[in-house]
C-alpha cells in the first residue's frame, strides 16, 4: 500500500503461448536471441476511483520471412486512487509507472515461467523494465 493508490487484486488476465509445429520451435529456438520484448499499458475507469491497468508483455520476432512462436501476457491490476489524487499528470504516473513498477517483479516471474515451459528454459530478461525512465522518456 502507498500513500497515491491501493492495489485491490492483480492477476493474469490472458496468457499466450503458440508455437504450432515442430519446424517453428525449431526455427524459435534458433532465433530467439532475436526476439525483442514490447511492453503496453493500457487503463480502464471504473466506479469510485478505481482503474484497472493492463500492463501487456509480448516477446516475439519482428522479421516477416520466418517463421515464429508468440509468447504474450496480461497482466491485470484493480487499484482506488487515494481521493487526494486529483492531478492528471499524477494520475498518468501512477498509472504507467507506479503501479507497473510495483506489479512488475510477479509479471516477468510469470511470463518468463511461460515462455521456459514452453521449451526456452535458458531465456531471460536481460534488462529490468525502467518504467520511470521510460515515462521521463515520453513525456519530457
Amino acid at each position: 500500500m502507498t500513500e497515491k493508490f491501493k492495489i485491490l487484486a492483480k492477476y493474469i488476465k490472458d496468457m499466450s503461448s503458440e508455437t504450432p509445429n515442430i519446424e517453428t520451435f525449431i526455427s524459435t529456438r534458433d532465433n530467439i536471441t532475436k526476439y525483442q520484448l514490447n511492453i503496453d499499458i493500457t487503463s480502464q475507469p471504473l466506479k469510485n476511483k478505481m482503474i484497472e491497468i493492463n500492463v501487456t508483455l509480448k516477446f516475439e520476432d519482428k522479421d516477416k520471412k520466418r517463421i515464429k512462436s508468440h509468447y504474450e501476457i496480461v497482466y491485470a491490476t484493480a487499484i482506488k486512487i487515494n481521493d487526494d489524487i486529483k492531478d492528471k499528470k499524477d494520475l498518468e504516473k501512477i498509472i504507467l509507472c507506479d503501479v507497473p513498477n510495483t506489479i512488475y517483479p510477479e509479471l516477468e516471474k510469470s511470463f518468463l515461467n511461460m515462455v521456459h515451459n514452453s521449451g526456452h528454459p535458458g531465456i531471460k530478461l536481460e534488462k529490468k523494465i525502467d518504467f520511470n525512465k521510460l515515462y521521463l522518456e515520453k513525456f519530457n
